[in-house]
């Protein structure tokens, strides 16, 4: 009896190795239609280089406290002006180049920020790319999602696509003041980067 139990487990134990080899050299590789694309990282920038757009707008930094959405130090944005356009036309931004690790494209911008007013805000999240020749910029990203949220607190931007192996990429944000005595102060921002194809 024993014989014939050791006998009927050798064979069990010869058919699923049998079927295991039958398996794997059947197998097709995974469809890569149905691959996971690959893992974006938060790559976060110094955004303390922004730069005023115009001279109606003014940014300024405190390393005690911003004195706004809970005191974190950060880069305090204010406006001798109202609304949204600048003194001399065009935006009211801050801006600044970008700097992006070879072999990545940009998906996206992270903004965390606070408002001592909701009533003065950030606007627009703008990616744009320098052409060659560089004459013109052309907008990857236009994000007129309003960040009325007093904070502190990190928002995503829409997402897009950009190369920057094809021209240098710019970071402009768009603001809109209430009222002269409003700081908006940004907290971090970061880059949401994929490893290009």
């Amino acid at each position: 009896m024993r014989a014939l139990a050791r006998c009927c487990c050798l064979l069990m134990s010869v058919s699923a190795i049998t079927l295991a080899s039958d398996i794997a050299a059947h197998a097709q590789p995974p469809d890569p239609q149905f691959a996971k694309p690959p893992r974006s990282v938060v790559m976060w920038i110094n955004h303390l280089d922004l730069l005023p757009g115009d001279k109606s707008v003014t940014t300024s930094f405190n390393g005690v406290s911003s004195g706004v959405a809970g005191g974190l130090s950060g880069l305090i944005i204010q406006s001798s002006t109202v609304g949204d356009t600048a003194a001399g036309g065009g935006n009211k931004v801050v801006e600044k180049g970008l700097q992006v690790p070879p072999g990545y494209l940009v998906n996206g911008v992270r903004i965390c920020y606070g408002l001592s007013n909701t009533r003065s805000f950030i606007t627009q999240v703008r990616l744009a790319q320098v052409q060659d020749p560089p004459a013109t910029a052309q907008v990857g990203l236009d994000d007129g999602t309003d960040l009325t949220t007093a904070g502190p607190i990190c928002v995503d931007s829409r997402q897009t696509s950009m190369d920057p192996t094809r021209g240098a990429v710019r970071l402009s944000l768009r603001l809109q003041f209430g009222d002269t005595s409003d700081r908006i102060v940004l907290l971090a921002v970061g880059l949401h980067l994929a490893p290009a194809p």
